[in-house]
């Protein structure tokens, strides 16, 4: 993992998922609003796929097994959607 996510209260707390959001809780009590169009894959899954998650890269991941998709807070930290998503910045 990058330089973003080194303090052990930026780890994932919360995932919730709405029709255009992605809003991860972190354990400092912040939370990361993205696009959720920013990752096709939770963008086009159905609600029970979306709350099929697990926390995973020592804390600092969240994995979504029923759909092979990974994101990292320091990914969210920096606005990264994935390759080829639009890039608008969350607003």
């Amino acid at each position: 993992m990058g330089t973003l996510a080194v303090n052990a209260d930026e780890g994932v707390d919360t995932v919730e998922c709405s029709a255009d959001s992605l809003i991860v809780g972190l354990k400092d009590g912040r939370q990361i609003s993205v696009p959720i169009e920013w990752y096709p894959r939770l963008a086009r899954a159905s609600r029970s796929d979306l709350a099929n998650w697990q926390i995973s890269g020592g804390g600092y991941g969240i994995h979504w097994p029923d759909l092979d998709e990974d994101l990292s807070t320091e990914g969210l930290l920096r606005g990264a959607p994935a390759p080829g998503a639009p890039s608008r910045k969350a607003g």
